[in-house]
């Protein structure tokens, strides 16, 4: 009678192979890992940009009837254009000065012309001013034309025909010296031009008035004083 005996070998791995197989196991983890954080980011960022998208284009939607709804007088002031070719109807010309009493500070004054026909609704300039070697000194941002006259920088829109003088609030120097060497420079960031006066609808009881027709006759001539 024989028995089969089976024999069971017991491989020993070495100091290094487990440290290599233990070391696999953890970047394996740390792949893993990465991975599902990675695609779980994209996920959500997917899900939130479309929503946002959403958003935008809800508001989009929603902008002729906001303006419908506003006042007459709110809404024709917002009823208008981008139209940068414009600007070659605009003469602008800035200079540095500087004003009694303000111990050497310097700020930039701007001229504008509107010389088109058109009504000048908002205007964003950047004004720069440079030194003799073209280095920027300083730098801001500008409101020449607003869609209405308020307080804080609001002067308003340019008429036709129009000047408009100011002087910058930002962008000030201090101690520059001679003010020949200081450069200023605009650079037009914004422009905007006014539709038009909105025609209102007229209500079935309106009834048109007669055209009147007038006459001016010249006085004669009096004694003079």
């Amino acid at each position: 009678m024989s028995l089969d005996h089976s024999h069971i070998t017991v491989r020993k791995h070495s100091f290094l192979s487990s440290a290599a197989f233990g070391l696999s196991a953890v970047v394996i983890t740390v792949v893993v890992s990465l991975t599902v954080v990675l695609l779980y980011g994209v996920h959500l960022a997917s899900e939130k940009s479309e929503r946002v998208i959403s958003l935008a284009q809800g508001a989009v939607r929603g902008l002729p009837e906001l303006r419908q709804a506003l006042p007459p007088a709110l809404s024709d002031m917002l009823d208008d254009r981008r139209q940068p070719d414009y600007r070659r109807q605009l003469t602008i010309d800035a200079r540095l000065v500087t004003r009694p009493g303000s111990h050497g500070r310097a700020q930039t004054a701007i001229e504008i012309t509107n010389n088109g026909s058109e009504v000048v609704s908002l205007l964003s300039l950047r004004v720069v001013l440079l030194d003799e070697n073209g280095g920027l000194l300083t730098e801001s941002q500008e409101w020449a034309a607003t869609p209405f006259a308020a307080d804080h920088d609001w002067r308003g829109p340019i008429l036709p025909g129009s000047h408009r003088r100011f002087v910058c609030s930002g962008g000030r120097l201090y101690d520059v010296g001679p003010l020949d060497n200081v450069r200023p420079e605009i650079e037009i960031t914004e422009l905007r031009v006014w539709n038009g006066p909105q025609k209102q609808p007229r209500l079935p009881d309106d009834v048109p008035a007669e055209p009147t027709s007038a006459s001016a006759h010249a006085l004669p001539a009096g004694n003079g004083l």
